[in-house]
């Protein structure tokens, strides 16, 4: 893609995926540390893991599917620069919009899969993601890297 080419929808939706493929694995691995080994309750689990796998997804988001949207700027004589404020920015709403999206729907259908249902935890946490990501990707498309 060349430098001031956007992204058609289907690709960010692709970069997106695969952004987000890794942060399943993220996931899952904190998910297993910390039910099967450090063995927490599947429920205090879920939300570390989820919340682990948001900061890692709102990195790359931010530096592959999104860096077309983001503007370079020169150091001000501000402590922060202007860059890092929007970045900040820009993470308080990934994590309140789709941290929270994740978080709860996480929550809520691991709690009727896992705790009514007696799905096995790791299966439900799947079905849980690929149900939290189309969400996701529209509250990140359209508010939190906004163009």
């Amino acid at each position: 893609m060349c430098g001031d080419e956007v992204p058609s929808r289907l690709t960010r939706w692709l970069k997106f995926n695969f952004v987000g493929g890794i942060g399943i694995g993220v996931q899952f691995v904190a998910l297993f540390l910390l039910k099967s080994i450090l063995n927490f309750d599947y429920m205090f689990g879920t939300v570390f893991a989820v919340e682990a796998a948001v900061v890692h997804n709102f990195v790359w988001h931010e530096q592959f599917t999104w860096s077309d949207r983001l503007t370079t700027d020169r150091i001000t004589t501000d402590r922060v620069p202007p860059a890092w404020r929007r970045s900040l920015a820009r993470f308080a709403r990934f994590n309140l919009t789709t941290g929270a999206v994740s978080i709860v729907g996480n929550l809520a259908l691991m709690r009727v899969m896992v705790g009514e249902g007696h799905l096995n935890y790791l299966l439900a946490n799947a079905i849980a993601i690929a149900l939290c990501s189309i969400a996701n990707f529209q509250v990140s498309d359209r508010w939190v890297f906004e163009g």
